[in-house]
């Protein structure tokens, strides 16, 4: 598929995501869904950025998209099932499906600027790329049915009080250049195993997650990244990880 919406940019690893509307319409949604499900294929993938080059990083859905929006897994879904770190760049306003994508993301940065909010109700709609339930376990329900319920917008700052983003920073696209190139030195298959035993277990009961815990890393100590840890630790040099 020929991308006209999104530009993207592979480096490293690190695949940079940037929308290139603040209203995501069909066509970038069905971009959107593309681009990450070849993602999911790419074990060459080490790392996802995602923004906008907009001010606002999304503002929602239009009405094409609205009506076709139960069909398949959405961006927001195929962004959290991969397998990579994911971090969002957040900056104006990010409503509606646009906070929904980010809520997919393991880390999340804002910019000072940056806006929340669910807009949802007030139309005689609600959330449905995931909103209404990854909302509440990043930030509690309470504050999650206030948001869903009343619509009224969140600021970073408050946000960041509430632990709906990680950090609130001046120069978030920096930042998180710094975020995936630490990324870039770990083992992959840590990061991606660490990634699945809190995500997958945090739906788990606790004797459940902690099997599931144990599981992966009985599978960590047989890997060829594991021998390689330990051999750089003890050689006193940088380890090269293989995602092996």
């Amino acid at each position: 598929m020929r991308r006209e919406r999104i530009r993207t940019h592979l480096r490293d690893g690190v695949l940079d995501i940037a929308l290139g509307d603040a209203t995501m319409t069909s066509r970038q949604s069905a971009e959107l869904a593309d681009l990450l499900g070849e993602c999911a294929e790419d074990r060459e993938l080490r790392a996802v950025l995602v923004r906008s080059e907009c001010a606002d990083f999304c503002v929602g859905i239009d009405d094409d998209v609205r009506g076709r929006r139960s069909n398949g897994p959405s961006p927001a879904d195929l962004l959290a099932a991969l397998r990579v770190p994911v971090v969002a760049v957040l900056t104006g306003r990010v409503e509606s499906a646009g906070l929904e994508v980010a809520l997919a993301a393991d880390v999340r940065l804002a910019a000072p600027d940056a806006s929340f909010r669910f807009t949802e109700v007030s139309q005689g709609s609600l959330p449905s790329w995931g909103g209404t339930q990854r909302l509440p376990r990043v930030i509690g329900q309470a504050a999650a049915l206030r948001m869903i319920l009343f619509g009224d917008p969140v600021t970073a700052a408050d946000a960041l009080q509430q632990g709906l983003v990680h950090e609130v920073v001046d120069a978030p696209i920096e930042r998180a250049a710094e975020y995936t190139a630490q990324w870039l030195s770990r083992a992959p298959l840590a990061l991606e195993y660490a990634k699945e035993a809190v995500r997958d277990g945090s739906e788990l009961r606790l004797r459940e997650g902690l099997a599931l815990e144990a599981d992966l890393n009985t599978l960590l100590q047989t890997s060829q990244d594991r021998a390689e840890g330990i051999a750089a630790f003890l050689g006193k040099r940088t380890a090269n990880f293989r995602n092996a």
